[in-house]
C-alpha cells in the first residue's frame, strides 16, 4: 500500500531498527517500531529488546513520552495481541492514545494475531501493507519462515570465483573475496542463531566460524558452531575452542541436522562443496547467497559436487531475490521459483 512519504520514510526507519537487532531477540521476532508525532516529527524509535524485555512498540512509545498521543505507531509486524512475558503492545498503544498504527505484515501466530481488529474495533485507524515485501524478504524473513513452517531458515553461503571456484588448484582459498565483502559475511554470522560445516572443512581449513567486528575482535553476539559428520574433529581445533557454543552431529542425512536445530530461526551452512550438495539433494535449502569476486582460478574445486542433476532438464532452477555490490564483489541472493 502507498502510504505518505514521511510514513514511509519512519518505516524505512524502523526496518533499520528491526535489522540492528536480528538474532537478539528469539524466539520474539526482531521488530523495529517509530512514533510519529501528530505534527509529524519522529517522536521515538524502538526494536525489541531480548526475550523477556519489552517489544519495539514499547520502547519507541517510552522514548516519545506524551508526545505520542493523537501520533502515529509505524512498526514492522503487527502489534501483538496476547499477554506473555510482557503485555499486549495492543494495550500500550491504546493507553498511549496512538491515533494511527502502520505495519507491513500480519503476525501469523495464532497466539499473538489480532491486534489490528482490536485497535480497529478501539476507533485506531490501521494501515497494513506499506513496505510489506521489502520487510517479509528482509527483517523478517527468516521468522516467517519459521512460523509458517515450524522448521529454522536455511541459508547456503559460498564465495567464489567468477568461474564457480572456491580454491586454486593448489588448495588455497584465504581470500578470494575482498574485505567488503568478508565484513558482510561475519555481519550475517553475528545475527545467525547457527553456522553449519562439515568435517572435511574443520580438517581442511581448521576455521573457528567466529563472528568477527571489523577491527578483528569478537561480536558480541556468537552464532552456535555446528559440525556435521561421522567422523572425530580433533580436540584442539579452533571450531572447538573461545567460548562460542559448539555442537557435534554424528550425522550425514540433512533432515536430521535441520530437526537437531528446530528450536533455531537462522541457519547458514558454510561448509565445502559435500556438505552443500547433500542439503541441496535434501530440498532443505531456503536461500542462497553467493559472494562472487571477479577472479578467475579454473582448477577442480567447485562450489558444489552433486545435486542429484542427470541433465539440463532436472536442473535446480532458482529465482534472482537480489543483486547488490559490495566492494568489488557481487553479492546474489537466489531462492526457489516458488518462494
Amino acid at each position: 500500500m502507498t502510504a505518505p512519504a514521511h510514513i514511509t520514510a519512519a518505516m524505512h526507519v524502523a526496518i533499520e531498527q528491526a535489522q540492528r537487532v536480528k538474532g537478539s531477540t528469539y524466539p520474539n521476532p526482531p521488530v523495529g517500531a517509530v512514533i510519529v508525532s501528530a505534527d509529524g516529527d519522529i517522536a521515538g524509535i524502538g526494536a525489541t529488546a531480548p526475550h523477556g524485555g519489552p517489544h519495539a512498540e514499547v520502547v519507541a512509545l517510552r522514548a516519545a513520552g506524551e508526545r505520542a498521543a493523537g501520533g502515529t505507531a509505524v512498526v514492522t509486524l503487527e502489534p501483538c495481541h496476547h499477554h506473555g512475558l510482557t503485555p499486549p503492545c495492543v494495550d500500550a498503544l491504546l493507553e498511549a492514545n496512538i491515533a494511527t498504527v502502520v505495519y507491513p505484515v500480519a503476525d501469523p501466530n495464532p497466539i499473538a494475531a489480532g491486534g489490528a481488529a482490536r485497535l480497529r474495533a478501539a476507533g485506531v485507524e490501521v494501515i497494513s501493507g506499506v513496505c510489506a515485501q521489502e520487510v517479509a524478504a528482509g527483517s523478517l524473513r527468516e521468522w516467517l519462515h519459521k512460523q509458517r513452517t515450524g522448521l529454522p531458515h536455511v541459508t547456503w553461503k559460498f564465495a567464489a570465483s567468477i568461474d564457480g571456484r572456491i580454491a586454486a588448484a593448489d588448495g588455497s582459498s584465504q581470500w578470494i573475496t575482498w574485505d567488503a565483502a568478508r565484513a558482510d559475511v561475519h555481519r550475517r554470522r553475528a545475527a545467525a542463531d547457527a553456522i553449519i560445516v562439515g568435517t572435511g572443512t574443520v580438517f581442511a581449513d581448521n576455521p573457528s566460524l567466529t563472528a568477527r567486528l571489523p577491527d578483528g575482535g569478537l561480536a558480541e553476539r556468537q552464532p552456535l558452531r555446528v559440525v556435521v559428520g561421522k567422523r572425530e574433529i580433533p580436540p584442539e581445533s579452533n571450531v572447538t575452542l573461545g567460548d562460542s557454543p559448539t555442537m557435534v552431529l554424528h550425522s550425514h542425512d540433512p533432515h536430521e541436522v535441520i530437526r537437531a536445530l528446530s528450536a533455531r530461526t537462522d541457519v547458514i551452512v558454510e561448509g565445502g562443496p559435500t556438505i552443500a550438495g547433500a542439503f541441496l539433494r535434501a530440498g532443505v535449502i531456503d536461500r542462497i547467497l553467493a559472494y562472487i569476486a571477479p577472479v578467475l582460478l579454473g582448477g577442480p574445486f567447485s562450489a558444489v559436487d552433486d545435486v542429484g542433476v542427470a541433465g539440463i532438464a532436472s536442473a535446480l532452477r532458482w529465482r534472482f531475490d537480489g543483486v547488490e555490490r559490495i566492494g568489488p564483489d557481487l553479492l546474489i541472493s537466489l531462492v526457489p521459483p516458488d518462494r
